[in-house]
């Protein structure tokens, strides 16, 4: 099988957003009137955002999940992507499984695919997503203002866990692990919940590297600090892990990354609406901190006492 026929095959749609689709040297679109273009990119590339032993599917999943939570982060409404492939070969069984996990989230998110490229080479996909957000009302890392309240959404630490699965450093039961997994591989993208909190959130980042490096994201563009209270943040672990230490579980939570939910900072007087836009998007949101003037962040337990365990976060890199 040639390079278009693969891609006639498995990738070529119909597209309502775009006048010409995929097929064409390059894609068109047009915002709404007082809309702006919300544009993110992703690379994903096997053996360093993911194992060989992800299932087609799912993969295909979290390609496009991975773009569209940082559309999710900007507050947008997600419109079309573009999809660029390098495959060691043709494998058609693995080709209808990732086009298949791939095109079941975009049509749930109402996101189409308009163009992109294929060619062979080490396994490695790089997906551009387009979004489109009220202008103005777009959701920044550098609104955060002391006194704000700092939220997350959904669950933390369950990728990071499953990985040390893989990795053998843990054990869980097979139950746990394989919630655990799900959450790794393909996760939920906060789509409605960022759309939601246009005009309520003063900043917002989704949790891809890790939730302290991500959320220093947002104290260092909005120039402020925070205390992040740990065990808040602990307590977010879905799965089941009983007998693992607490200082392992810190680190999932708090540096393991993976985890695609949402960080963000509200007011103490927005408490109410946060909490009615988790509802009105069927999505769980969590106090775990306050914005401060002093720059840093304090990591504190229950009781507010200071946690000393040291925390990084993922960087491709190092």
């Amino acid at each position: 099988m040639g390079e278009f026929d693969l891609i006639t095959r498995y990738f070529k749609r119909p597209a309502t957003r775009s006048p010409l689709g995929v097929g064409d040297d390059c894609a068109l679109l047009a915002p709404a009137p007082g809309m702006q273009l919300a544009v993110s990119s992703d690379m994903l590339v096997e053996g360093r955002h993911f194992l060989s032993t992800v299932e087609p599917a799912r993969l295909g999943h979290k390609a496009l999940a991975v773009n569209l939570s940082d559309l999710a982060a900007c507050g947008a409404k997600p419109l079309a992507f573009t999809l660029a492939l390098a495959l060691p070969g043709v494998d058609e069984p693995w080709l209808e499984g990732f086009s298949r996990g791939l095109f079941a989230l975009a049509d749930a998110h109402g996101c189409e695919l308009v163009g992109g490229d294929t060619t062979r080479g080490p396994l490695n996909i790089c997906i551009t997503v387009f979004g489109e957000v009220p202008a103005g009302a777009a959701l920044l890392r550098s609104g955060a203002r002391a006194g704000d309240e700092l939220w997350v959404s959904g669950t933390l630490g369950d990728a990071r866990l499953a990985l040390e699965v893989f990795r053998g450093t843990v054990s869980l039961s097979a139950d746990a692990f394989e919630a655990a997994r799900a959450r790794m591989e393909q996760p939920t993208p906060r789509v409605a919940l960022g759309q939601a909190l246009r005009g309520i959130a003063t900043s917002a980042v989704d949790v891809s590297d890790g939730l302290i490096g991500d959320l220093g994201h947002i104290l260092a563009s909005s120039k402020v600090g925070a205390t992040l209270d740990a065990d808040a943040a602990t307590a977010l672990i879905a799965a089941e892990a009983p007998g693992l230490s607490a200082a392992l579980l810190r680190t999932c939570a708090l540096s393991g990354g993976d985890d695609y939910e949402l960080v963000f900072t509200a007011p103490t007087s927005a408490r109410a609406a946060v909490e009615q836009a988790g509802r009105d998007s069927a999505t769980p949101v969590t106090r775990i901190g306050r914005i401060e003037a002093d720059a840093g962040l304090r990591i504190v337990d229950a009781a507010g006492a200071p946690v000393s365990q040291r925390f990084g976060s993922f960087d491709h890199f190092v």
